[in-house]
């Protein structure tokens, strides 16, 4: 029945047109396929390059991708890359990693916003619920899969997320939107642009989101609602011929709902199931100035300052700030050499939460790092690329992170490459200094124990060598295909290991401790490939597929006694498939399908799922725009992930999404 229904809203266009008396019209407010194979991406190298020629498993999700979709968050959006598992645990809460590995807190995906990044170094992850912008607002988002150590450093083992905003400049006029749906209840936009003197531009706006309360997997009702605010700003200016300058910051303030399942360390050992509230208040402001040299190379320096303030079982106040240099020149005609340097300091306080204490509740951190990467042009169609990240942090001192990736391009529509490099995860405060009463389990004859986990302070990074194979072309004028297969070999994992119970009496009653501590006694060996695909069926008709394998072979070292560590490859799905299908159908109006299957997660279990969503669009005149989208049509309600800590996961449930957007 699914399948019938896929195929029906993919084809039904056929015969749609068919029928019709005026000619659909060309894509032309989206890329066409020349321009997606030619799009020039920075993630890779911090430097621009034609996506056709990079060596490096990279996919690009754009604006017209972004539009398409129907979505209403980054997250959703993040399901169309395969190889990339997103897994929503309730209505602000997801588990998105790269090529496994996922949970909660995904300690090895890098996220970046404009260069600035968004990784938790308390909890080793990201929380997505503070990563929320007007989806207008984005350019593209380029996913690396696979190893980006030598130009992120840190903790991009399986891979790079970056967001990447709109210039002001491209931006101009006033926009105004709402959203209303039956789960994502309401947003609201407002925006405006305009030029600052002869030289800048600039925009601001302010948005309004309200969630309502999804089904509960439990059966009783659910309070994972939540409500925001955000206001921000971009100004871009071209302060000369060859001086740019961009300041931008945001402002974001929000309460959000959850139940949770925790004991209280004050109370032990009974645990307790309760409704709680998180609170959000974030704020940034980032500044970045580009020259470009007479002889053609270029220097950019950037600053940031990002503060975070959350109550979620704890109470955590994070300050970072990042100054980071850039220079991109050429040495002879051979050589693109693209060299930097950084330094971050992350400023943070915990205070202790209902089962968790971290250190003395502050702890200031200093992150040093320096990288260089030389491309060499061997020929007119051969590049080899050879680099390193060099880092020095508080936790694990001195790290290198090294890379050779090696392109060949045998005519301009295809290239063959490979890749051999190291990354590491940097240990987390959590890690280094963590006292946490992790939960409650029932012993046979000692009534309820309690599992207590301490932190290590002499934990090294954890470690993977990626080998990477890869093919990407332009079948034909209307078919282009992406291709990967990898393996990582990962060293160093993290594993939780007990040790001897004990019973206590603090704070009373008499109750069993089963203590554990943080060590790095786990090893996996992860394989497997990625391929996707645009086919441009008509000029009016685009259908873009994906496919991902991934295999995890987990280990653990001989006195290792972890039992659970070796099951949590059950987190990440074997398979992943994803179809869109996207048409231009006569009288400006849009009709995009999407089709994504996940399969089944171990852990749990977790049933295999098919989502199904499809959007219709219309453009009245040159200034509004209305949609209608319609998610997860082939099932009411299912779950899509189990292992998520102390939270109560909810299904994910049918919704329909109505928009309208008025720009001026």
């Amino acid at each position: 029945m699914a399948l019938t229904l896929c195929i029906t809203l993919i084809l039904f266009p056929l015969l749609l047109s068919a029928q019709s008396t005026v000619a659909p019209p060309h894509f032309l407010d989206d890329l066409s396929l020349e321009d997606l194979m030619n799009i020039q991406v920075t993630s890779v190298s911090q430097k621009e390059q034609s996506l056709s020629r990079v060596a490096s498993s990279i996919y690009v999700i754009t604006q017209d991708d972004i539009r398409h979709s129907g979505a209403t968050n980054v997250p959703d959006l993040l399901r169309m890359v395969p190889g990339t598992e997103v897994a929503r645990i309730n209505e602000n809460t997801w588990a998105i990693s790269i090529r496994g590995h996922n949970g909660r807190y995904s300690g090895q995906v890098l996220v970046l916003i404009d260069g600035r990044s968004v990784y938790s170094p308390v909890f080793s992850g990201v929380y997505w619920d503070q990563q929320t912008m007007p989806l207008d607002n984005i350019e593209r988002i380029e996913v690396i899969r696979g190893a980006g150590g030598t130009i992120w450093g840190a903790n991009a083992m399986n891979g790079v997320i970056n967001i990447i905003t709109k210039s002001a400049g491209d931006t101009q006029g006033g926009l105004a939107s709402v959203t209303a749906g039956s789960q994502d209840r309401a947003q609201g936009l407002a925006q405006y642009g305009g030029a600052a003197g002869a030289k800048g531009s600039y925009r601001v706006y302010g948005r309004y989101t309200m969630n309502g309360d999804s089904p509960s997997l439990a059966g009783s009702p659910a309070v994972d609602d939540g409500h925001g605010s955000q206001m921000g700003f971009r100004s871009d200016w071209n302060l000369s011929a060859h001086d740019k300058l961009t300041v931008q910051g945001d402002v974001l303030e929000a309460s959000e709902g959850e139940t949770i399942t925790t004991p209280f360390s004050s109370r032990l050992p009974a645990p307790s199931t309760f409704n709680d509230r998180v609170r959000i208040a974030n704020g940034n402001i980032l500044g970045r100035w580009s020259h470009a040299f007479a002889n053609g190379s270029e220097a950019t320096v950037q600053v940031y300052y990002d503060r975070v303030r959350r109550f979620d079982i704890g109470l955590n106040v994070q300050n970072t700030g990042d100054f980071d240099v850039h220079y991109h020149f050429h040495a002879g005609a051979r050589h693109d050499i693209v060299t930097g340097s950084s330094y971050r300091a992350t400023d943070q306080n915990f205070r202790d939460g209902y089962s968790i204490a971290v250190g003395n509740g502050h702890r200031l951190d200093s992150l040093f790092s320096a990288f260089i990467q030389d491309e060499i042009a061997l020929t007119d169609s051969t590049s080899l690329t050879v680099g390193s990240k060099f880092e020095h942090n508080s936790y694990t001192g001195f790290e290198y992170e090294p890379s050779i990736q090696f392109a060949w391009s045998p005519a301009s529509s295809q290239t063959m490459w490979a890749s051999v490099s190291r990354a590491i995860q940097q240990p987390s405060w959590v890690f280094a200094e963590v006292q946490w009463d992790e939960s409650a389990v029932t012993v046979p004859g000692a009534g309820t124990a309690i599992v207590h986990v301490s932190g290590n302070p002499q934990l090294p990074a954890a470690t993977v060598f990626n080998y990477e194979l890869g093919y990407r072309t332009k079948l034909s004028r209307r078919i282009s295909l992406d291709t990967t297969c990898f393996y990582a070999d990962y060293g160093n994992v993290q594993t939780i290991e007990p040790r001897a119970p004990f019973l206590t009496l603090n704070p009373g009653p008499s109750y069993l401790v089963l203590p554990a501590v943080f060590d790095d006694l786990g090893n996996a060996g992860n394989y497997g490939a990625e391929i996707s695909a645009h086919w441009d069926v008509t000029k009016w008709w685009r259908i873009s597929p994906g496919f991902s394998f991934l295999k995890s072979d987990l280990t653990r070292d001989a006195n290792s006694n972890d039992s659970r560590y070796t099951g949590s490859a059950g987190d990440s799905p074997t398979r992943q498939a994803q179809i869109r299908s996207n048409i231009k159908l006569p009288h400006n109006v849009e009709w995009d399908t999407s089709a994504y299957y996940v399969g089944a997660l171990a852990i749990g279990p977790v049933p295999a799922y098919t989502r199904l969503d499809t959007r219709l669009g219309l453009h009245i005149g040159q200034f509004v725009d209305m949609s209608i989208t319609g998610q997860n049509l082939l099932t009411p309600r299912y779950i899509e992930f189990l292992d998520a800590l102390q939270v109560t996961p909810m299904e994910t449930s049918r919704a329909v999404v109505a928009k309208i957007a008025w720009r001026f």
